[in-house]
């Protein structure tokens, strides 16, 4: 089975197919961890969709980024396209496809200096919550016992 498909079944399984279950939630920023295995540097940083963020000599460019909705069991995935800039070489995509931050090995970017791990999706810095997120309760009334019974 190669390595595409075995991905999209996987998301498949992770983010359910059914009606009963809830759809992704779309997120525009991926948040991402990168360690450099010279220095044993990790390094948290945010990507947002369809612009590139550099790591190293990394160039990693976030195409879409979902999140299981909060009643159902946690998961992140992110399809990611990774590629590599040496100096007097061609640029060269070392990875493209979708990785979850429930299973960072499954689908890993292979390299012998960077590991790259999506930790969440989220919406971006200074916006409100996704539309699907659930609002908060409202406060009880005044005067109101909170279903609690006075003594």
């Amino acid at each position: 089975m190669n390595r595409s498909l075995l991905s999209a079944a996987l998301l498949a399984v992770l983010f359910g197919t059914g009606a009963a279950r809830g759809a992704t939630i779309s997120e525009p920023v991926a948040l991402l961890e990168g360690l450099d295995k010279t220095t044993a540097r990790v390094s948290d940083f945010e990507a947002t969709i369809d612009k590139p963020v550099q790591f190293g000599t990394l160039s990693i460019v976030v195409r879409d980024c979902e999140k299981n909705p909060p009643e159902d069991t946690p998961e992140n995935a992110a399809f990611v396209q990774i590629y590599e800039t040496r100096k007097g070489e061609k640029k060269a995509r070392l990875f493209s496809g979708w990785m979850f931050s429930s299973s960072p090995a499954l689908s890993a970017l292979e390299h012998p200096v960077y590991d790259i791990t999506v930790l969440d999706c989220r919406a971006a810095s200074g916006s409100p919550p996704s539309a699907a997120a659930p609002a908060a309760p409202a406060a009880p009334p005044p005067g109101s016992t909170s279903g609690k019974t006075a003594r």
